[in-house]
């Protein structure tokens, strides 16, 4: 087998770890695991030939985040953000180790390490990619129960943000999600 599908095997493996199980399609399966997946299912939607890079970073967006839980953290804005900052290199870490493991060296860990935690988004192609498979995923999995727990207000502004880091063709996706009359409504504020 090839050092990718090694590492994407190995890194499936961590995700399979999660203690959070969700039911899609009637099975039960480990609630990270599933997000990999639809990163991975979006990663290819956005483009017919994802780099090695890509791939891994996108199936590594989460790795191991049950690992350091939220609530370690200030439970305030400046809280959230060093959890965010922690998670990301906390992934990338999990990612080039399981890279490394698998063959890879330290430029590619390091170019991994680097698109996990986001950086560059509107320059390098790679941290493009995983960053609209991030969003769509939110936008099609994630955004219906998020607008029932917050405010239009809010949302709306996320909504916003979550645009502003997003290329023509993941806004080209995204308007193809078949949203519910609420959450379009929502969109369609936030574009306004």
């Amino acid at each position: 087998m090839s050092k990718l599908i090694n590492t994407l095997a190995a890194i499936d493996l961590l995700h399979q770890a999660d203690p959070t199980r969700v039911i899609d399609n009637g099975n039960e399966i480990a609630n990270e695991l599933l997000y990999a997946q639809q990163m991975t299912t979006w990663l290819d939607k956005l483009t017919d030939a994802p780099s090695e890079f890509a791939q891994i970073a996108a199936r590594s967006q989460h790795l191991c985040r049950w690992q350091l839980p939220r609530a370690d953290f200030e439970m305030n804005r400046a809280g959230y953000y060093k959890w965010r900052i922690a998670q990301g290199k906390y992934h990338g870490e999990k990612a080039s180790q399981a890279m490394a493991d698998n063959g890879y060296d330290q430029v590619s860990c390091d170019k991994v390490y680097d698109i996990v935690r986001k950086k560059n988004i509107k320059s390098d192609p790679d941290t493009q990619l995983m960053e609209d498979a991030a969003c769509l995923v939110f936008l099609e999995f994630q955004f219906v129960d998020f607008a029932q727990a917050h405010d239009d207000e809010k949302i709306i502004r996320i909504v916003q943000k979550t645009w502003a880091k997003m290329s023509d063709k993941g806004h080209q996706l995204a308007l193809k999600i078949n949203f519910g009359a609420n959450e379009l409504s929502l969109v369609q504020q936030a574009l306004a």
